[in-house]
C-alpha cells in the first residue's frame, strides 16, 4: 500500500506499528487527513479511537472487531468522526458479494439445491472465517429462507445450517466460493484474488472518498460508486 500511496503522489503522515508508536508519533498522526487500518482485531478498535478521538477519518480493512461495531458506531457519532469499514476492499470482490445475493435470491426458490461457503487463505490469516466469508454467509441467511444459520464445518451438518469450509494455505491472498448442490449438477461462483493490491487499491480510493463525506459507511455499500 505504501508504494501505491507514494506512486500516485500521496504523502504518508506516519505509520503506526505498536503501542509505543502512538505514545510518541501522535503529533504526526494528528496532521494526517484520513487514515488507513489493516492491524489486528484486538487492536482496530483502539486504532479507531484515536482517530476518532483527533477527529481523523479513518478506513478500516481490520476484521474480527464487528461483534462491538454499534460501541464504534457510537463513540464516531459522540466524536463526529467519519468511518468506512469493510470484510473486503477488492471492487471485484464486491462485485462477487452482490453476485451471491442475486444468486440466492434465484436459490430461495430452488429448494433442492443445497449451499455451502468455502475459503483459502494465507497461514498467517489470524481469523477463521474471514470476514468475507462471513459476509457471504449472513447474507445467504438474509435472502434463503430454508437456512437458518452458518456453521464453521467439514462434515455433514443439520438441517437449516449452512456450512462454511476454512482452508489456511501457503500464501494465498483469498478465495472465496459459493457452492450450490443438487442431484442432477452443481452451481459454483468463486472470487480468487491473484494479489493484496486490488485490496490496497479499493482502501485507498475508501480514503479519498471519506475526506469528503462524514458518517459512517460499510464499504459494500459505496465500493461501486467510487
Amino acid at each position: 500500500m505504501e508504494q501505491l500511496l507514494l506512486r500516485d503522489g500521496h504523502e504518508i503522515a506516519v505509520i503506526m506499528d505498536n503501542n509505543d508508536d502512538w505514545k510518541h508519533k501522535m503529533d504526526a498522526f494528528r496532521t494526517a487527513d484520513v487514515a488507513i487500518d489493516f492491524s489486528m482485531p484486538s487492536v482496530a478498535v483502539q486504532n479507531m479511537y484515536y482517530a476518532f478521538e483527533n477527529h481523523i477519518p479513518i478506513v478500516v480493512g481490520t476484521t474480527g472487531w464487528l461483534d462491538r461495531y454499534e460501541e464504534v458506531r457510537d463513540y464516531c457519532e459522540k466524536h463526529c468522526g467519519s468511518l468506512v469499514y469493510g470484510s473486503n476492499f477488492s471492487v471485484g470482490a464486491n462485485l462477487f458479494m452482490q453476485l451471491n445475493k442475486e444468486l440466492a435470491t434465484l436459490m430461495d426458490k430452488q429448494p433442492q439445491y443445497s449451499a455451502s461457503v468455502e475459503e483459502t487463505h494465507h497461514v498467517e490469516k489470524k481469523d477463521a472465517p474471514s470476514g468475507t466469508a462471513i459476509r457471504l454467509s449472513e447474507d445467504l441467511l438474509q435472502i434463503v429462507r430454508r437456512l437458518d444459520q452458518w456453521q464453521l464445518s467439514n462434515g455433514p451438518v443439520a438441517d437449516g445450517v449452512l456450512p462454511v469450509h476454512v482452508h489456511r494455505e501457503g500464501t494465498v491472498a483469498g478465495i472465496h466460493s459459493i457452492n450450490w448442490i443438487c442431484e442432477e449438477d452443481d452451481i459454483t461462483i468463486t472470487h480468487n484474488a491473484h494479489s493484496r493490491i486490488g485490496f490496497a487499491k479499493g482502501a485507498i480510493k475508501a480514503a479519498i472518498w471519506l475526506t469528503r463525506h462524514s458518517g459512517v459507511y460499510d464499504f459494500q455499500k459505496i465500493a461501486l460508486s467510487l
